[in-house]
């Protein structure tokens, strides 16, 4: 992968991450994606998922990837609609069809055409009829306003450059009342320059994280109420545990030591809900 130069683009940032996960999709990439990749079964279980949960899904699905477990929070109920951003495989998406049973709806959104295929081809696999995949930029959802119940997204609105858009289209596609269960990766102190610049930890959920005040901040400002914390993890620390010869490689890469890392990058799931009126 060529390294973004700085000062970075912020397309240019996106084609590096399009790039990235079509090439995990396709089997001709492994190692860090968001949750690093590889040891899906690990990486699920690490990060929330159960066994019950994974024997459950197609097995296509899981590729190791995410940051949480956010579907377990949305509390789904059947007949309900619900959209994914950021599909990936599929693995939330088959997670929330099965609970919003046949007479729900569940659409994943995707920006990576060879995630999209993987995710189509296992729901067709496997029956999934209430369940279809999208492509498309979570800054502009292909997704008619005001015809969703719930919103999920599984480490990957760090991804995006332009956050306050992904949260206005949230709030676009929502219901009055309707609610969103995200996992994702915000900072607790700014991040070394030899982090924020590295090309592999912007696919890796890592570089594009913001500072947890200027998260919310464009969360709140594009209509949503008070934010829930229900989970809040080490991000690094957890990683160096699940998967230490990686965490190893980009220390070495970058020159930063674990003490400045220490505490610094959160995994969060939060949950927040669309105003009434």
């Amino acid at each position: 992968m060529k390294e973004i130069p700085l000062p970075i683009v912020p397309e240019r940032i996106v084609e590096q991450v399009r790039d990235r996960y079509g090439s995990i999709a396709s089997g001709e990439a492994t190692g860090c994606g968001c949750g690093c990749g590889g040891g899906e079964q690990v990486i699920a279980r690490e990060i929330g998922y159960t066994a019950a949960d994974l024997a459950a899904l197609p097995a296509e699905a899981n590729l190791g990837l995410g940051c949480g477990a956010p579907i377990g929070h949305l509390a789904l109920v059947p007949g309900e609609t619900v959209l994914d951003l950021g599909a990936g495989a599929g693995l939330d998406a088959f997670l929330a069809a099965r609970a919003v049973g046949p007479a729900g709806r569940v659409i994943g959104v995707d920006m990576t055409p060879e995630m999209v295929a993987r995710a189509r081809a296992a729901a067709a696999r496997h029956g999934y009829a209430n369940v279809e995949f999208r492509e498309g930029r979570l800054e502009a959802l292909p997704v008619a306003s005001g015809t969703i119940d719930a919103v999920t997204s599984n480490c990957v609105i760090n991804l995006v450059p332009d956050k306050s858009a992904v949260f206005r289209e949230i709030a676009r596609v929502l219901r009055p009342g309707g609610r969103v269960v995200v996992s994702d990766i915000v900072l607790d102190r700014p991040l070394p320059a030899a982090l924020t610049g590295d090309a592999l930890l912007w696919t890796g959920c890592v570089a594009g994280a913001e500072l947890r005040a200027d998260y919310f901040a464009r969360l709140t400002a594009a209509g949503f109420g008070a934010v829930e914390i229900l989970r809040d993890v080490d991000y690094a620390g957890a990683l160096s545990k699940a998967t230490p010869a990686e965490a190893e490689a980009l220390l070495g890469r970058t020159g930063v030591s674990r003490e400045e890392l220490a505490g610094a990058i959160r995994s969060l799931t939060w949950r927040a809900t669309k105003a009434a009126g």
